[in-house]
């Protein structure tokens, strides 16, 4: 049974059946899951990217700075945490968000400390900001951050039931892979799971990734518990 988790959603899964912005019953269904993490006695830290507001690679340039579009991306992650943070409490999930932007009014900033306070006081946590400097993704982010905090593994989530050779939205005739190596991973072009710098940095560290479907019924209670669902790579 894994006793600590951290879970990375993507922007564009909070926008749900929005353009953009964030559909608060894609969170409420989130926070459900994370209400029985905490009840199971597992403790769990989540991680929130920016790409249903601005992804900062694609905004550089036309007088924009690389450092400063990706602090907008970041920006854009943080007003996708403080959203998760109201709506979780607000479903009964004792909740705090922690900041690695300095942004004291509407987070606490992020230390290991106070990370590791909340989490062991029944809190879920919600880490915003990526790692607070440019050219590092979220999903970087959720790497680092779920090894700073020991968390046993870190859980990716996407819109389809685990990693394929190739796009199965696209190819009827796509394989599921159940288990990857990260070599496998890194290697294939068709993979497309992580950035590679996320990847290679859990590889360095053998921290265990799983990608899996977010509206798959009870996944982080099912995953804590030992079920294999979606892919695990590692």
């Amino acid at each position: 049974m894994y006793k600590r988790i951290l879970l990375k959603v993507s922007g564009e899964q909070l926008a749900g059946k929005h353009d953009s912005g964030v559909d608060p019953e894609v969170i409420k269904k989130i926070a459900e899951d994370a209400k029985k993490v905490c009840e199971s006695g597992a403790q769990l830290v989540v991680i929130a990217g920016g790409g249903n507001m601005i992804r900062g690679a694609q905004v550089a340039g036309d007088g924009i700075k690389r450092v400063t579009a990706d602090q907008m991306g970041m920006l854009s992650g943080l007003i996708n945490a403080i959203a998760m943070t109201d709506i979780f409490e607000a479903n009964g999930v004792p909740t705090r968000c922690l900041s690695n932007l300095y942004a004291a009014q509407v987070a606490e900033n992020y230390s290991f400390r106070l990370a590791e306070k909340h989490l062991n006081s029944g809190r879920v946590l919600v880490v915003a900001g990526g790692i607070g400097r440019p050219y590092s993704t979220h999903d970087v982010a959720a790497v680092s951050i779920g090894l700073e905090l020991g968390c046993d593994v870190v859980l990716k989530s996407t819109k389809v039931d685990g990693v394929y050779d190739k796009d199965p939205n696209e190819h009827d005739d796509a394989i599921k892979y159940e288990t990857l190596d990260y070599q496998t991973v890194m290697e294939n072009p068709g993979v497309k799971v992580m950035d590679k710098a996320a990847l290679g940095l859990a590889a360095e560290q053998e921290m265990p990734v799983i990608v899996y479907k977010l509206d798959e019924p009870d996944a982080l209670t099912r995953i804590i518990n030992g079920e294999h669902i979606g892919t695990k790579i590692g």
